[in-house]
């Protein structure tokens, strides 16, 4: 009778242990790795939005060279006007005519540089927040696929390895390449590309305008 129970305490024991094992046993995982930066660059909306930006900034720049021809002109003017002022030549009433008409000019000059100054910041932070608010969409559409495409494919985890830290390192300091979603996200995303969009010359202006 007592050994009886001793192999029945034996047996609870080994099963107690077991079932501790299973509990403390880590669920498994399965981990993906994308490149998140190759994709949005290899993206056929990043790159048509970059094209859509330097246009504008083309834009933008063309009006502010407009207003500096501008202000070249008036300071022209302001210059024949204050000779006009000084000349001897003719009566004492047009040269103060000319000296009030180049003060008054002279006023236009400083009021188109203000101009010019608060363009360029308006101009500047307009178009910052315009790429800003493209990037945001662009990287919501990518997320979008890739969380749809990580959870048909039963992934627990998916790493961005082209991320950095706060000090400028890695995140991901290893990876062997196993399940790389990348170059997968990137002809998905691009499946409806129009034609002409994903050129060799439109990709490489898309990273230099980065």
């Amino acid at each position: 009778m007592k050994k009886f129970c001793l192999v029945v305490a034996v047996a609870m024991a080994a099963f107690g242990f077991g079932a501790i094992r299973a509990q403390a046993a880590p669920s498994e995982q399965k981990i993906a790795i994308v490149n998140l930066t190759n994709v949005f660059e290899k993206y056929y909306k990043t790159i048509r939005s970059s094209q859509a930006i330097k246009q504008e900034a083309s834009e933008m720049e063309k009006e502010r060279l407009e207003m500096i021809d501008a202000g070249k002109k008036t300071e022209t003017e302001w210059h024949k006007l204050i000779e006009q002022s000084e000349d001897q030549v003719i009566s004492a009433e047009e040269r103060a005519k000319s000296k009030k008409a180049a003060e008054e000019k002279f006023r236009e000059i400083k009021g188109a540089e203000q101009n010019i100054q608060e363009y360029d910041r308006t101009s500047t932070a307009k178009l910052r927040e315009k790429n800003r608010q493209r990037r945001d969409e662009i990287v919501k559409e990518i997320r979008n696929v890739l969380d749809a495409d990580a959870k048909a494919g039963g992934y627990t985890l998916v790493l961005d390895i082209s991320g950095d830290s706060a000090n400028m390192t890695p995140v991901v300091l290893y990876s062997s390449g196993v399940n790389d979603l990348t170059e997968t996200l990137i002809k998905e995303l691009n499946a409806a590309a129009p034609a002409g969009s994903l050129d060799e010359k439109d990709a490489k202006d898309t990273k230099a305008t980065k």
